[in-house]
Parts: C-alpha cells; structure tokens; sequence
C-alpha cells in the first residue's frame, strides 16, 4: 500500500538499467486484456458525479471551468486529492488479479505544466501520481498505453474527455501541434529515463480527433503535419537517449475505423513499430438492430481488422432510447428480471471480447465509475460488472461464455 509519500519526479533507473533503457511490452503472443483507468487525470463528470461533486466541482462542465471556478491554489489542492485516491495501488492490483494485463492512462497535455499559456486553466501537480501510477502498474505485472486524451486547443467538440468542452476544437494550428508534440517527447524521454516506466511500451498521439466527414480540412490537416512530426520527434528523442530500435516504444495512432484518415499516408516509409486505436461502441451505431439477439449478433460478426489494432475503448452500453426497456433494463425498479439480464450482459460482454481478441486485443472503457445518471450503472464500469457479477474475475473465459458460435 501507498505509505504516505510520492516517488520523486526527478527519480531515474539505477545503474542496472543505465540512464536510459528499452521499456517492455506485451509478448507478441499475448493479446492486450485491459481497462481504461479514466477520470484518474483527466475527470469527466458524466462518468464521476459524486467524485466531482465532492471537488466543489458540480455544476461545472469540464476541469478548465473548475480551476476557473476554484481559483488556481484551491483547485490545485482538491485535484490532489483526487489523484491520491481515485485510484488506488489496491485497484492495480485487483485489475492484475482479474486476468487483465494493460491499464491505459488517459491524460491532458498540461500534465507538462510549461506548455500551459497564460489564460489557460487547468490543475496543477499530477505528475508525481502519475509517476507512482506507472510504477504500481509495473509492480504489479501490468504494461500501460500512455494516451494523450486531452490536447492543447482540444480535439474535438464538445467533449469532457479533452479537459475544457469547446464547440470549436482549437487543436488543429501549428501553435498547438507544437505543443503536443513537445508534450510527446518529453513524455517519451521520461518514459526511457524513469525506472517506473519500465512497463509503459506504447504512446498514443492523440485520442479521437475529429472526424473528416465532419472538420475534413482539419483532419487532413493533422495526417498530412502533425501525425508525421509526432512520429519523428519520438523518435528522434529516443535516437538523443540511445534507445535501440528494438527497445523503442510502440508509437499508436487512431486507426483508419475512426474516420479520419489514414494515419500513415505521410508517416516516414521506414515507420516502424505502430499500433492503431480502434473504439467500438453498439451503442452509437444505427446499423445496429436493438434486440438482444441484435447485439449480440453485431458482436459476434465483428472483425476490426488486424493484430496491430487495440480496441481501446468499448463498453457494454446501450442506445440512449432501449437502454432501459424489458430487454435491456439493469435494476429491479425498471420490473425486469436482474438475474436474466446481467446473464445476458455477460453474454454481450464475451462476444465482444471474443470479436477483439481476433485482433490485437481490447481495452475496456472504463475501470472505475462513480454514479452515472445516479445509479450503478456497470455497463461502464468494469469494477462494478464484476462485482456485481457481470464480468468474470477471469478475463480469459470469454471464450467458454462467448454466444458465437
């Protein structure tokens, strides 16, 4: 258990590892089993009312409008509050317990605190959690995506996940592909340099941008001058550290599903060592028919492509209009049968994991909620499917409760 103090933000490998090492990865013949560990630092008050409630935080839409709210020093120090404890070295090791073996880490941007303008508002100190984080995951057998969730500007509209909802996203300038580049390298150089890392073997560049059939100028434009420099300035730290190419970190982009673009068209032809991000939601798609039987189908049918792609978010969620109708309610009040429905939950779940394991793997979105809409709403939440019974404390007997045939 965490004994009262944080590891130094300066803290380094021994001479075991030298000054800078090769982090580690899955084995190739391994698929990714993991769990997102958002709100941890970037909170998304969908997804945590009581937590943000509790921060003085409640009426409020995203981080930016509470360290406005709050002032600078008081939201300063309820945000350290909150990375001291929502999420806690026991919950690492009750996710290695589950048969899971990733967390990925959502995080902003200003985590680098230098590269926050004047007039910009977000909280200050989480990187020494993050550091403890990292090594607890390490301790414990788990390896880490470290996920660039929330970038200067924002990415895309109207989002709490970037950390401050605009309706315009802002990201998409050269001023702030800067930003979040400087952000990656400086990311990559601790990652290769502080012996906590010793298991964070991927980084994300950018979480959900926009959408080409939405922003297609702004799109393009991120494929055709950010997606490459992100890539070589990654590098090109780990080529300063003496990284050998067998050790570098996997480099992952949101793949060609997301919508847009292809985001290797301009990448260096020698790009080596790449993932791609894949997010699957039923809920949000149309072509599919809201039955059990509808879901269930749509999941087992599935293929999302090859091995180099994560589904790095999913979750068993419904559309917003059936969610709570006979066939899909989750509590009693809705007079439904409990026991019938989380057995079909954990029918859904199987085939979707089974679906992804095709692929590289999956990422569940997300490990810990904290009352949704007011009730434990565990479609969500992968602590709270298990506890209550809706995910196996095995992530590997997907296959033997999987419906596909």
């Amino acid at each position: 258990m965490f004994n009262g103090t944080v590891p130094s933000t300066n803290s380094t490998h021994n001479g075991t590892y030298g000054n800078t090492t090769g982090v580690s990865w899955l084995p190739s013949t391994e698929k990714v089993r993991g769990v997102n560990l958002g709100s941890q630092f970037i909170i998304e008050p969908w997804m945590a009312y009581d937590e943000w409630n509790s921060m003085g935080c409640g009426d409020l839409n995203d981080e930016w409008q509470c360290v406005r709210e709050l002032g600078q020093e008081t939201a300063d120090a309820v945000f350290d509050k909150h990375w001291n404890t929502w999420i806690t070295q026991d919950d690492i090791a009750n996710i290695s317990s589950l048969g899971l073996n990733v967390v990925r880490i959502p995080v902003g941007f200003w985590l680098k605190e230098d590269l926050v303008l004047e007039g910009e508002y977000y909280p200050r100190g989480a990187l020494k959690y993050l550091d403890r984080l990292v090594g607890w995951a390490a301790d414990a057998g788990l390896y880490v995506i470290m996920d660039l969730h929330g970038a200067p500007g924002g990415q895309y509209p109207d989002q709490q996940f970037t950390g401050h909802v605009v309706h315009k996203p802002g990201f998409y300038t050269p001023e702030n592909y800067e930003r979040a580049a400087g952000f990656l390298e400086w990311m990559a150089q601790r990652i290769h340099s502080n012996r906590n890392y010793r298991t964070t073997g991927v980084l994300q560049v950018m979480n959900e941008p926009v959408h080409a059939f939405d922003y297609p100028a702004e799109a393009a434009d991120m494929i055709k001058n950010f997606y490459p420099t992100a890539y070589t300035r990654i590098r090109a730290m780990e080529r300063s550290l003496g990284v050998r190419p067998q050790h570098q970190l996997k480099i992952q982009y949101m793949g060609d599903a997301w919508g847009s673009g292809d985001p290797t068209s301009f990448l260096p032809a020698n790009a080596t060592n790449l993932l791609f991000d894949d997010h699957r939601y039923y809920k949000w798609d149309s072509n599919v028919e809201q039955t059990n039987s509808g879901y269930i189908s749509a999941a087992c049918s599935d293929d999302r492509g090859g091995t180099d792609i994560i589904v790095g978010e999913w979750s068993l969620s419904i559309n917003d209009y059936y969610q709570n109708n006979s066939e899909f309610a989750i509590n009693s009040d809705a007079g439904v049968d409990v026991t019938t429905q989380k057995e079909w939950y954990q029918s859904f779940w199987a085939a979707q994991v089974q679906a992804f394991e095709q692929s590289g793997g999956y990422i569940f979105w997300t490990y810990k909620c904290n009352w949704i809409g007011g009730m434990d709403e565990w479609r969500w939440c992968y602590q709270s499917a298990v506890a209550n019974g809706v995910i196996p404390d095995d992530a590997s007997s997907a296959v033997s409760l999987s419906p596909c045939s």
